[in-house]
């Protein structure tokens, strides 16, 4: 590996899927791959959700799917203030404020959108890097294919780097607000997209949700709308994933 901040900490193989956690600089991410070492299998980017962290069940699911049935590498980075990196004064202020909120049962969305968006600026240039880091290894290389999957506050991250980043050429989002300058960075992308929606969801208005999915100028998008609230995604919608990423990031499309 080239890069002088990018170090594999540590190995553990299940499943035929083998693990790496890597640091990148300050930053702590995870890494899944085909434990035959596939060659120069597309890499599926993944965010996480907010106040969770590189290997929480819903990060370490969707990687084993992804490389079992996908056959891709998936990486996750932990975002500023969460997993094992330390929160700033300003992430203290915000999770206050909204704990406080969601306590006193009033709307969070406006505190959320604004705290995330300042993650998302803090995030973005640790993602590019990152990248950069694991397009270096042999078994990823300069050439393949990236993809991106997050929903929540991996949305409101995964936005602007795809709008960003011209490397990443297909996305899963959802589960987020609309917010102009998030809308903005939509409007940016045209990389065929994948937009998740909780139609009972007691935290994002249904308008809401609907607006972001609609500010993306991707031809090819498709909204994918369940009932439930807002943890109730259905675990069906990571399999789904799986096949968007499958057509869009590998010759020949799925083989299932």
């Amino acid at each position: 590996m080239n890069s002088p901040h990018f170090h594999f900490t540590a190995e553990t193989t299940s499943n035929g899927v083998v693990q790496h956690d890597f640091t990148m600089g300050e930053v702590t991410g995870a890494l899944w791959s085909p434990v035959s070492g596939a060659d120069r299998a597309p890499l599926v980017l993944m965010g996480h959700g907010g106040g969770n962290h590189r290997k929480s069940p819903a990060m370490t699911g969707r990687a084993q799917l992804l490389v079992a049935h996908g056959g891709f590498h998936v990486a996750v980075i932990d975002a500023p203030g969460h997993g094992g990196r330390p929160r700033t004064a300003h992430d203290e202020r915000e999770i206050a404020t909204m704990q406080k909120a969601m306590a006193a049962g009033e709307p969070v969305g406006e505190i959320v959108v604004r705290y995330n968006a300042h993650l998302a600026e803090r995030a973005v240039p640790e993602w590019l890097a990152t990248l950069d880091a694991l397009q270096e290894l042999p078994e990823i290389g300069a050439d393949g294919p990236v993809g991106y999957y997050g929903l929540n506050m991996g949305t409101a991250i995964g936005v602007p780097l795809t709008a960003a980043e011209p490397r990443i050429t297909a996305a899963v989002f959802g589960l987020f607000w609309y917010d102009e300058s998030l809308a903005e960075s939509a409007r940016r992308i045209t990389v065929p997209i994948e937009f998740a929606l909780q139609w009972d969801d007691e935290h994002i208005p249904r308008p809401s949700g609907l607006a972001l999915f609609d500010a993306f100028a991707s031809k090819e998008k498709s909204l994918h709308v369940n009932s439930g609230a807002h943890k109730e995604l259905p675990r069906f919608e990571a399999d789904s994933a799986v096949r968007f990423f499958a057509r869009h990031l590998t010759v020949g499309g799925p083989t299932a």
